[in-house]
């Protein structure tokens, strides 16, 4: 550690000589590590949101061939035939309202449950971290609103919160471990229900949660509700949850998907970048290091001078990408599609593995200039132009 202390500044030295040859591969380095960040923050977005565990007990009723809440429209006495499905716990109705059902970066989607049903199963999940739940009781035009789409909104409690033709009172923020109670906002569904369609709505809802007994029986139970309502003009859809999800952000899982061969063509442009700067570098310092070698150096010590200097290109230049995809990802950034929601959120894990490689492909690309370096005789170098 001492004698990498005592290098340092000659190696900052030789970074400087070229500034412009510098700056521009640590831009180069900075953007790979951004777009490699972001990247890979999308990906693990799309995996929590999508991801199916064991615990899972919760279906999703829709009405059959319809893809957006739009056009969704079953009755709400439904809910009394799925409760005396066997394997059924309780069946939530649910009027959904959304400003945009394309694939979008700023959705605003309202979702109108009953009061009563939404505080005994829903609050005791979530975390209020600002107004209160009994605020939200008082107002029949109140919201509870997650916690990303009141930063991306910013709104606060008294605020008021108006989208896709349907104007709220935020009555409190909530925080939840689901990324979909994260950026919606949770109206009465009387009231969803009459402000959707001025003249009334009643006995109208979008879809139903329902809660199994069970997690193992989930098929079971979602063919059981399909086959009560597969004969009345209203035909219905059931699917897990996170299948649902998935179902409706398939052209978003898809982008990703496209999108992780930019984040690894990105790690093989940082490669690249410190490999061509690295390379030029130790063309210009032949002389240099063959002086180097007379006053004491060793070869070894001169190849590690050029190794290190690799890596601390990549560290720069990653940390300072990494640091840009933090900043973005701390506005919580997040894709709707048909009322649903996938965040992309700053994982510190994720955040320091990139900022790793960066070091580690730092530390690769300079491996054979430093070998050449160091196997180069001492009086051919003073003889090289």
């Amino acid at each position: 550690m001492p004698d990498l202390l005592r290098v340092l500044p000659l190696i900052a030295k030789q970074i400087r000589r070229r500034p412009l040859r510098s700056a521009l591969t640590l831009c180069g380095i900075a953007v790979a590590m951004f777009l490699h960040s972001t990247i890979d923050a999308m990906r693990d977005g799309v995996e929590r949101a999508t991801r199916v565990t064991a615990e899972d007990s919760v279906l999703v009723v829709y009405r059959e061939n319809r893809y957006c809440p739009f056009t969704s429209r079953l009755p709400q006495y439904y809910g009394d035939r799925i409760e005396a499905i066997d394997g059924v716990a309780r069946a939530i109705p649910m009027k959904i309202k959304v400003s945009n059902c394309r694939a979008s970066l700023d959705v605003v989607t309202f979702r109108g449950a009953p009061p009563e049903q939404f505080v005994e199963l829903y609050v005791p999940d979530l975390e209020i971290i600002a107004g209160s739940v009994d605020a939200w009781l008082r107002r029949s035009d109140a919201a509870l609103v997650g916690e990303a789409l009141a930063t991306r909104r910013r709104v606060v409690v008294g605020d008021r919160l108006d989208a896709a033709g349907i104007t709220v009172t935020v009555a409190g923020i909530i925080r939840s471990d689901e990324p979909q109670d994260e950026n919606v906002a949770y109206t009465h569904l009387s009231f969803l229900q009459e402000t959707s369609q001025r003249g009334g709505t009643g006995g109208v809802v979008t879809q139903f949660q329902v809660k199994v007994t069970d997690p193992t029986r989930m098929e079971e139970v979602a063919r059981a509700i399909d086959a009560e309502f597969a004969r009345d003009p209203d035909p219905t859809a059931t699917r897990p949850e996170k299948a649902f999800v998935a179902a409706a952000a398939s052209d978003v899982i898809e982008i990703v998907e496209f999108a992780s061969w930019l984040g690894r063509a990105a790690l093989i442009a940082v490669f690249a970048l410190i490999a061509n700067s690295i390379a030029l570098a130790v063309r210009d310092r032949v002389r240099e290091h063959a002086i180097l070698e007379t006053v004491g150096f060793t070869p070894a010590r001169i190849a590690g001078l050029i190794v290190i200097e690799g890596s601390l290109l990549g560290l720069v230049g990653g940390g300072v990408g990494a640091l840009g995809s933090l900043l973005l990802l701390r506005q919580r950034p997040s894709i709707g599609m048909e009322g649903l929601t996938v965040e992309f959120t700053a994982q510190p894990g994720a955040i320091l593995l990139g900022l790793f490689l960066a070091v580690a492909l730092g530390l690769a690309a300079g491996l054979l200039p430093a070998i050449r370096a160091a196997r180069r005789p001492i009086a051919g170098s003073f003889r090289a132009v």
